[in-house]
């Protein structure tokens, strides 16, 4: 990995399916990638990153700021701003959510941390329940359901029906929820992306092209926070 001289992280990686040189912005990491078919030359790959400087510069000052869960700060929740704040009872629960609100008690050191883990609790819980009861419309059972941090997916689906998405999703607006759950639970039946795999996610979560839009537009945002 080197250094740009605009202070980003920049891989190199060959790739076999390639077939010409490629650039990409990773939105979660905020790092470039180069990517380049087999036998293109690293020094020929830079010469191509430097007659396109300008393009990277305009994509990554486009990125969103980063949002560390700090006292303070607004973190979506199912679309909705809700503010951290230190809770002071002590007999309150160590996170809390609800008064557009995320209210941690505890050590201050820790706060990122607990907000990040009942996030990720809270996703986890909210998917399955959604991911249930669309499986349930179409009469198949979901083995089981986990969250993860994932960069590049926000979802996928197991052979044996296992499902897993990324924990994001609960910052999410309730409608890309339901978007990316009808997605994955749709491939209990399809795993593919063919024509009677889109109409039954048409059916399990109706003009989901809005939703999936949205996501396409503003997954970077989601990236930031954390």
């Amino acid at each position: 990995m080197a250094e740009l001289d605009l202070g980003t992280p920049l891989s190199i990686r060959f790739s076999a399916r390639a077939r010409r040189v490629g650039l990409r912005i990773d939105a979660a990491e905020r790092k470039l990638e180069l990517v380049l078919p087999r036998g293109v030359s690293p020094s020929h790959g830079l010469r191509f990153l430097a007659t396109n400087r300008g393009w990277v510069v305009r994509r990554l000052e486009a990125l969103p700021q980063r949002v560390p869960f700090t006292e303070g700060a607004i973190v979506p929740v199912l679309g909705v701003a809700h503010r951290i704040r230190r809770e002071l009872d002590a007999t309150a629960p160590p996170v809390a959510i609800g008064g557009g609100e995320i209210r941690v008690r505890g050590d201050p050191m820790h706060l990122a941390r607990r907000v990040r883990d009942h996030l990720a609790l809270v996703a986890g819980d909210d998917l399955a329940r959604r991911a249930r009861q669309l499986a349930a419309r179409i009469g198949r059972n979901v083995a089981g359901v986990k969250v993860r941090d994932t960069k590049s997916r926000w979802g996928s689906c197991s052979g044996r029906g296992n499902l897993s998405f990324s924990w994001r999703l609960i910052l999410a607006p309730e409608p890309v929820i339901d978007y990316v759950v009808a997605h994955e639970v749709a491939h209990l039946v399809e795993m593919n992306h063919g024509p009677r795999f889109w109409r039954l996610v048409e059916t399990l979560c109706p003009d989901s092209a809005k939703p999936r839009a949205w996501l396409k537009r503003h997954c970077s945002r989601l990236f930031s926070y954390g």
